[in-house]
């Protein structure tokens, strides 16, 4: 093996990594770069004091200029009900952004980042520092407010599906 692209063959890779269970989050952004979103399963809750969290966005995203340019994002932490919203974030459905955001009521907080107001929770979030790895830009964002919502069953992603627990 010389490089690091040769230690796990890619495909397995995202077998395996189907088989773990992750929330389902819809991220945001609003400002000078526009106003977007996408869905996102790989966040994290980095620190507590400070409150820090990341978010990993692919590179290839177009939204992923728009989150550094804009300095601030929301992490919305889906309802089970709400596999519509997921699905039309992902970019699955056709709809243009503006029509994704008419799927859901928002709000604002801290940072002008879009909060949707029938989140589980919402992390609204000032961008700190961004590390460029692999295919992903992994986003680090201080926590400036939190908006916490219903204990109603969560939206998961698990085997290339969603479910809801």
């Amino acid at each position: 093996m010389d490089t690091l692209t040769d230690l796990v063959d890619p495909a397995m890779y995202r077998e395996a990594m189907s088989r773990l269970v992750a929330p389902v989050h819809v991220v945001t952004t609003s400002g000078e770069g526009g106003s977007c979103g996408l869905t996102a399963s790989a966040v994290t809750s980095v620190s507590d004091s400070p409150p820090i969290v990341l978010v990993c966005v692919n590179r290839k995203s177009l939204t992923n200029a728009a989150f550094k340019r804009n300095g601030s994002f929301c992490i919305n932490t889906l309802e089970g009900n709400q596999q519509d919203l997921a699905e039309a974030f992902a970019g699955r459905t056709g709809l243009t952004m503006p029509q994704r955001f008419a799927l859901g009521s928002w709000v604002t907080l801290a940072t002008g980042a879009p909060v949707l107001e029938s989140a589980r929770a919402s992390f609204d979030c000032r961008l700190t520092e961004v590390i460029e790895q692999g295919s992903h830009s992994v986003l680090f964002g201080l926590v400036e407010a939190v908006r916490v919502g219903s204990h109603d069953q969560a939206l998961v992603y698990l085997d290339r599906s969603y479910r809801r627990v």
